[in-house]
């Protein structure tokens, strides 16, 4: 399939292992580096790097699960390469690496690169579920409910209304706290997704939204900016970490996460904290998916 050969035993393990196989893992590490030059702050090309970096120095052990994450099988793929034609193209890309992913039997969790990525997944996760049966959960500040921007329908603030719209996927949105005013129009006139602002919601109230099997997209922007300073598109307030991880774990309860991504990490150089926290986050949804 174009855009995906098998792993050789190297390149990089996520949390250091050393000689994962693919075929032996249940979780896939896709790290897809790329930006558009659209942010107030550049930088997320180098966020999926940073994240492996940083899982590198963590442990594996669970505490909450009493058990060690990494011996469901992590394996982590060679970054994949940005189309240098077109954003589309580099869409096309990923829906073709997820899809080969899923025909395997695998979980796959994307590392960004910018939150335009995540129409690649829902993509190839259409195909593999009945369009009544799967959710996108969206954590994010923003709306990415755009139509068009800066000249394409593939940039990142336009993801959400491509899945919405186009792949006609139900979306649920939480923790927006930034919109534009086409976007607050989009909502009223189609009425397709379900959106809470910022805290103003409940754990159950989401998982109600939701259909069986969900597909969660979390934009680190989500978080307070005290703990997740490092992100393209900064805005204030967020939520906190260990609402993130309730909200996750009653998702995980409830539902069948069925694949995840984590984007928009912009590293600030000398500040690693805020890596690690996305490192961290990544080996908690693993645990919450691992029964």
């Amino acid at each position: 399939m174009k855009g995906f050969t098998y792993p050789t035993l190297e390149p990089y393990n996520f949390g250091g292992l050393e000689r994962q196989n693919y075929r032996t893992s249940k979780i896939i590490i896709v790290p897809v580096p790329y930006e558009s030059t659209t942010y107030y702050m550049s930088g997320t090309k180098e966020g999926p790097w940073a994240i492996i970096n940083a899982s590198r120095h963590m442990e594996l052990y669970d505490t909450e699960k009493e058990k060690d994450v990494s011996q469901a099988g992590i394996f982590t793929l060679e970054e994949l390469e940005p189309s240098k034609n077109s954003p589309k193209e580099t869409i096309l890309r990923i829906e073709n690496v997820i899809t080969k992913i899923l025909d395997d039997g695998k979980f796959p969790i994307m590392l960004g690169g910018e939150h335009s990525i995540t129409l690649g997944a829902a993509s190839a996760f259409k195909k593999k579920y009945p369009e009544h049966n799967l959710s996108i959960l969206q954590l994010d500040a923003h709306a990415d409910l755009r139509n068009e921007f800066e000249g394409t329908k593939f940039h990142h603030g336009c993801v959400m209304r491509r899945i919405s719209q186009d792949l006609k996927l139900p979306v649920t949105q939480v923790g927006i706290r930034s919109i534009s005013a086409e976007e607050s129009g989009y909502l009223k006139e189609s009425k397709k997704n379900n959106i809470f602002y910022d805290k103003k919601f409940s754990p159950e109230e989401v998982i109600n939204t939701l259909k069986d099997n969900v597909y969660l997209t979390l934009d680190l922007d989500v978080l307070d900016l005290s703990i997740m300073p490092s992100v393209g598109t900064p805005e204030p307030g967020g939520l906190g970490w260990y609402e993130i991880l309730d909200l996750i774990r009653e998702v995980a309860k409830n539902k069948k996460i069925v694949g995840a991504d984590i984007v928009e990490l912009s590293p600030i150089p000398g500040l690693v904290a805020p890596d690690f926290l996305a490192a961290k986050l990544v080996y908690k949804v693993i645990s919450f998916v691992i029964t």
